[in-house]
């Protein structure tokens, strides 16, 4: 598959090494996010409509996060778990990836409060960090048991 443009190419690239099946597609209908959409468990992107690429990592972790039966569903709709583990799962990606931090946390998204989040997560904390230590992803590095370990966001594993 083609994506001209680096940055999506390196996005992509990390989302399908991790098993998570992206698509081009031509996505002519309103989506949540422009030029994305998760269908039958894969990220579906229409690079022509896509206005962030740092959104791929977001909309990513939503399908990582899930179970593998809700996954596969027509169409995903996040629980407000997964949508907070989405975030701090997209945090920790792009950390990865070694990509400036604002790819994701752009000062257009998270209804203006990217900067909160990323004070939050750069403290070792923040919305969904909980979450994903409860789905063994990562360590909280605030749980108890997490002396002496590699915490987030380092992750040690990305899909549920």
């Amino acid at each position: 598959m083609s994506f001209a443009d680096p940055l999506v190419r390196r996005m992509v690239d990390f989302v399908e090494s991790i098993g998570i099946e992206v698509r081009a597609v031509d996505l002519p209908e309103p989506t949540f996010l422009p030029g994305l959409d998760i269908r039958d468990g894969a990220l579906c992107i229409d690079a022509a409509r896509l206005a962030y690429p740092g959104d791929i990592l977001h909309e990513a972790g939503h399908i990582a996060v899930a179970d593998a039966e809700r996954r596969r569903q027509p169409s995903l709709k996040p629980t407000q778990a997964e949508e907070m583990a989405a975030m701090a799962w997209s945090y920790a990606a792009v950390r990865h990836l070694e990509l400036p931090e604002e790819t994701v946390f752009h000062g257009d998204g998270y209804q203006g409060g990217a900067g909160n989040l990323l004070d939050a997560f750069r403290d070792g904390g923040g919305p969904g960090v909980p979450v994903l230590g409860w789905l063994e992803l990562t360590t909280d590095p605030h749980a108890p048991h997490a002396e002496g370990k590699r915490c987030f966001p380092h992750m040690d594993r990305w899909v549920r």
